[in-house]
C-alpha cells in the first residue's frame, strides 16, 4: 500500500457520526500495517520529546503559556521525512509526534505547581521534581488506557477532537501531497503571518474589548459590564473545529459569568468596603478581570468538578466493563466470541488488562514510596492518604481531562489542580500535617495530579490520531513511557536549573500559575477561608444544566476560561455553521466542510508554529540585549501603539476580514470529478 498517493486523505466518514451498520476504516489498513516502531521514529520522537520539554518549560516559567507540542513537531516530522524522500512515513511519524509530545502534557503538570514551593520559600529536589513528573505521567497514561475505545472508537463523530483533528491533518496532508497540501500550507502561512503580525509584531492588538469605545468604557465603569476576544487565527480556526453546538455552550457559560454573575458581584460589593475572600482589595475597587480571577472562576471549578462527577457517574458502565475485563484476562477467563474478535484486530490492540492492572499497582506503590521517604519524612499515615488522594482524583478525572480535550481542545488541568490542593489541604490538615511540612506535601500531590491529568487528556489526542490513520494503539500505549520519562528528566533539570539561576516569583520567573496555586494553598494551610460558596454554586449549576439537557462540562469550561478566549472560539463555530448551509448540494458540501476543516487546521498549526518562532526571537534576544524584558515590539517600535484605541479598533476590523476570508475561502471548494 503507498499512503503517498496524491490527493490521498481521510476517508469520508471521519469527522462524522457512522450511520447504521457502518464501520471506520482508518487510512492505514488493518491488516496491511506500515513501520512504526523504527530507529528513525525512536530517535526524533525522543529528539523533539527533549527539546520541547526544556523549551516549553522556561517559556511557561517565563510568560505563563505552555505552547502543544502535538501540531509543530507533525509538521517538523512531515517536513523532515519529505525533505529525506522518506516514502510510507506516516505510521512513523504518529509515533514521533505521539513519542514527542509527551513533553508539552508534562511540561503543564509541572510548572503549575512545583515551582509553587519555591515560591513559598521551600526547597525542593531534583528528584522530588523529576519523580512528581514521572509518576503523574505514567498515572495519567495507564488510566485512560481502558476509556481508548470508548472516546476513540465507540463515540466516533460524536466529539470535535480540534487538535487532534489539526493535527491529524498535517500527518495527512504531508504525507499524500496534492490539492489537500496546498490548502493547509497556504492556510498555514496566512493564519501564521496573522498570528506573527499581531502577537509577535503587534501590528494590532491581540485582546480587543469594547472599552476602546467611549460607551463601551461608561458601561464598563459602571457595571463592569464589556465584550472581549482574542482575534488570533489559530484560536478560531479551533472554533471552526468545535462546531457551533458546543462552541454556543461555552459561550453560553462565558456569558452566564461575564455578563451576569460577575456584574451582579460587582453591584453587591459596592456596598461592602471590605475585600474578602483572601482578596487585596475591596470588589468595588476592581477590574473585570480580577472580580473574574477571585470569585467568578471558582464557580466555573466546582462546575468542573462536578460535571467530572456526573461524568463518572454516567460512564459507570464503562468503569465496570474495564475492571470486569480485568478481572477476566487476569484470571484467564475468555472472552466472548465477538469481544475476541474485536480484541485482535491490529487497529484495536491495547495493552493487556492484567500487565495493565500490574503497571498501575506498581506505580501506585512507586508513589507511596516516594511519598513515605521524599515528601511525609517517613510518617506511614500521611503517606497512605497523600496515595489515596492522588489515586481517586486521578482516576475520576482522568475522563473529564479527556473529554474537554475531546470537546473543545482545552484541558482545564489548573482549574482541577487547584480543585485537588483545596482538597488536599483540607484533608491533610485533618490528619496533622500542616505548615511547611503540609504546603510540600500539598504541592507535591498537586504536581502529581496536574501532571496525571494533562498526561491523560493530551494522550486521547495521540490515540485519536493514531486511530484515525490506523496506527497499533498498543505500540502508541508502550512509547508513551518512553516519551514521559524524557520528558520528565528535561522539565526537573530545567525547573531545578532556572530555579538556582533565576528564581520563581517577584524578582525572577514569574510562573504565574504555580504562583497562583502557592496564594491559594498558604491561607489553606494557615486556617483562613477558602471560596466554599461560590464551589457549591458552580456544582448546583451543573447538577441544573445535567437535568435540562445541557453538557455541563462544555458550560462550566466556558465559565472557567476568560472571556477573550471563548468568544472567537463562538466566531469560528458560526463560520463552520454558515459554510455547512451554504448550499444544498451534498457532495459539494462535503467538499466545502473538508476544505473548511483544512483551512482551520491550518491556522491552528500556522499559530503554533509562529508562537514558538515568536518566543524564540524573544529569548534570543533576551540574551543578546541582558534585557528580561525585551520583545520583539520593543525593538521594532510598536510597543506602545499596539495598547493604543486605533490598533484595537484595527484589531476589530482583521477579525472580521478573517472571518470573511475564511467562509469565503471554503466556499470556493469544488467537488473533484
Amino acid at each position: 500500500m503507498d499512503v503517498s498517493k496524491k490527493g490521498m486523505g481521510l476517508p469520508e466518514n471521519a469527522y462524522r457520526k457512522l450511520k447504521e451498520g457502518e464501520v471506520y476504516k482508518p487510512v492505514v489498513p488493518d491488516d496491511m500495517p506500515l513501520p512504526e516502531i523504527t530507529g528513525y521514529s525512536l530517535f526524533w520522537g525522543m529528539f523533539y520529546a527533549v527539546v520541547f520539554s526544556a523549551a516549553a518549560a522556561y517559556l511557561g516559567l517565563k510568560i505563563g503559556q505552555v505552547f502543544e507540542a502535538a501540531i509543530p513537531i507533525a509538521i517538523l516530522a512531515v517536513g523532515y521525512s519529505a525533505l529525506t524522500k522518506r516514502k510510507n512515513a506516516l505510521s512513523e511519524n504518529v509515533i514521533v509526534q505521539s513519542i514527542g509530545a509527551s513533553s508539552g502534557v508534562i511540561v503543564a503538570g509541572a510548572i503549575f505547581t512545583i515551582p509553587g514551593l519555591y515560591i513559598l520559600g521551600l526547597e525542593a529536589t531534583f528528584l522530588q521534581v523529576f519523580l512528581a513528573s514521572l509518576f503523574g505521567g505514567f498515572l495519567g497514561i495507564l488510566f485512560l488506557i481502558p476509556f481508548r475505545r470508548y472516546f476513540v472508537k465507540d463515540m466516533h463523530g460524536e466529539f470535535p477532537f480540534p487538535e487532534a483533528t489539526a493535527t491529524t491533518e498535517v500527518l495527512v496532508a504531508g504525507e499524500a501531497g496534492g490539492r489537500q497540501a496546498k490548502i493547509l500550507v497556504n492556510a498555514l502561512i496566512v493564519g501564521g503571518i496573522y498570528d506573527f503580525l499581531v502577537s509577535g509584531l503587534g501590528f494590532w492588538k491581540e485582546v480587543v474589548s469594547t472599552r476602546v469605545f467611549d460607551w463601551g468604557r461608561q458601561l464598563a465603569d459602571a457595571t463592569r459590564l464589556e465584550f472581549r476576544m482574542n482575534i488570533g487565527a489559530a484560536v478560531m480556526g479551533l472554533g471552526y473545529i468545535v462546531g457551533l453546538k458546543y462552541a454556543l455552550i461555552i459561550a453560553s457559560g462565558s456569558f452566564l459569568a461575564w455578563w451576569v454573575i460577575l456584574p451582579t458581584i460587582y453591584y453587591i460589593g459596592q456596598f461592602n468596603p471590605m475585600p474578602i475572600l483572601n482578596a487585596a482589595k475591596p470588589i468595588s475597587d476592581m477590574l473585570p478581570i480580577e472580580i473574574f480571577n477571585h470569585y467568578v472562576r471558582h464557580i466555573g471549578i466546582g462546575g468542573i468538578a462536578a460535571a467530572g462527577l456526573i461524568g463518572v457517574i454516567k460512564s459507570h458502565k464503562i468503569i465496570t466493563g474495564a475492571f470486569k475485563l480485568a478481572i477476566m484476562e487476569i484470571t484467564g477467563k475468555a472472552h466472548s466470541s465477538d469481544e475476541e474478535a474485536n480484541s485482535q484486530k491490529r487497529t484495536q490492540l491495547d495493552i493487556k488488562m492484567k500487565w495493565l492492572a500490574l503497571s498501575i499497582v506498581s506505580v501506585l506503590l512507586g508513589i507511596f514510596v516516594f511519598f513515605l521517604l521524599l515528601v511525609v519524612k517517613g510518617n506511614l499515615i500521611h503517606a497512605l492518604v497523600g496515595l489515596a488522594i492522588v489515586t481517586v482524583i486521578s482516576f475520576l478525572f482522568t475522563t473529564v481531562a479527556a473529554r474537554a480535550i475531546a470537546i473543545v481542545g482545552t484541558n482545564p488541568v489548573s482549574g482541577m489542580t487547584l480543585m485537588t490542593l483545596i482538597i488536599s489541604s483540607v484533608i491533610l490538615v485533618g490528619v496533622g500535617l500542616h505548615g511547611e511540612d503540609g504546603m510540600l506535601a500539598a504541592l507535591i500531590i498537586g504536581g502529581v495530579v496536574c501532571t496525571a491529568l494533562s498526561m491523560a487528556g493530551g494522550f486521547i489526542t495521540d490515540l485519536k490520531i493514531g486511530y484515525w490513520l490506523g496506527t497499533t494503539p498498543r505500540t502508541q500505549e508502550r512509547f508513551k513511557f518512553l516519551g514521559t520519562i524524557l520528558a520528565a528528566a528535561s522539565v526537573g533539570a530545567v525547573i531545578f536549573l532556572l530555579h538556582r539561576t533565576f528564581g520563581f516569583g517577584p524578582g525572577g520567573l514569574e510562573a504565574p500559575q504555580a504562583s497562583a496555586m502557592a496564594a491559594v494553598l498558604k491561607p489553606l494551610m494557615t486556617g483562613q477561608p477558602a471560596p466554599w460558596i461560590l464551589y457549591i454554586a458552580g456544582v448546583l449549576l451543573a447538577i441544573v444544566l445535567e437535568f435540562i439537557g445541557i453538557p455541563p462540562l462544555a458550560f462550566a469550561l466556558g465559565m472557567y476560561l476568560p472571556l477573550h478566549l471563548n468568544t472567537p472560539i463562538l466566531a469560528g463555530g458560526i463560520i463552520a455553521h454558515l459554510v455547512s448551509k451554504s448550499t444544498s448540494d451534498e457532495k459539494l458540501l462535503a467538499a466545502r466542510r473538508e476544505k473548511g476543516t483544512l483551512i482551520a487546521s491550518g491556522f491552528i498549526a500556522g499559530g503554533a508554529i509562529m508562537g514558538v518562532m515568536a518566543a524564540i526571537i524573544v529569548f534570543i534576544g533576551q540574551s543578546i540585549t541582558g534585557l528580561d524584558g525585551w520583545n520583539i515590539m520593543k525593538a521594532i517600535g510598536t510597543e506602545h501603539w499596539v495598547e493604543s484605541p486605533p490598533a484595537e479598533i484595527l484589531g476589530f476590523f482583521m477579525f472580521l476580514l478573517l472571518l470573511i476570508f475564511m467562509y469565503w475561502d471554503a466556499k470556493r471548494a469544488k467537488v473533484e470529478e
